[in-house]
């Protein structure tokens, strides 16, 4: 199966914030849908994360997109809407310590993210899905497909408004482009 993954526009919010599953809109979404509509296989579902900043794109792109709530950011829990700076050093060390298994109070950890992600991508049928969501997302999920070690998927840098496309099949995943 082809997936073609894309993370929603720049949000409009202050550089900074922690902001997770807040719901913050996008001012680049139509400049965004403009240069992804070429890109994609024309009839291909679309599903997005509920989410603003998702949402507003996944609109441009289908006429009919779906939204499923395991497409969602990573829940940060009581550090949503803080500044990184003043969240408490001792939590930001214990994330730093165990990136798959920490969570902020409230909130869930990277596997419980990957958990419900691969769930979501796995009910996919058909030869291609656009799947519109977050860069936590987009991580989890490709460290699961390519099986890479978490200190390597929870750091791929993933381009506000870009297409990155992934083969999944039985003998496992292929990587054909990243941020295009």
């Amino acid at each position: 199966m082809q997936f073609f993954l894309i993370r929603h526009p720049r949000p409009l919010i202050e550089a900074g914030i922690c902001y997770g599953q807040m719901d913050v809109d996008t001012a680049e979404a139509g400049r965004a849908a403009t240069r992804l509509r070429s890109l994609l296989p024309t009839s291909t579902p679309l599903i997005s994360s509920p989410l603003l900043r998702a949402r507003r794109l996944a609109e441009l792109l289908h006429p009919q997109p779906i939204y499923d709530e395991r497409l969602r950011e990573i829940d940060f829990g009581d550090w949503e809407g803080r500044r990184w700076s003043e969240i408490e050093r001792a939590s930001i060390d214990a994330w730093a310590a165990n990136v798959l298994h920490f969570a902020p109070s409230a909130g869930e950890s990277a596997a419980q993210l990957q958990v419900r992600a691969v769930a979501c991508a796995a009910e996919q049928e058909g030869a291609a899905v656009v799947l519109v969501t977050h860069s936590g997302v987009l991580r989890a999920l490709l460290g699961h497909w390519l099986q890479l070690p978490v200190n390597e998927w929870s750091g791929l840098p993933f381009t506000f408004g870009r297409l990155t496309r992934v083969d999944v099949d039985a003998s496992g995943a292929t990587l054909r482009y990243m941020n295009g």
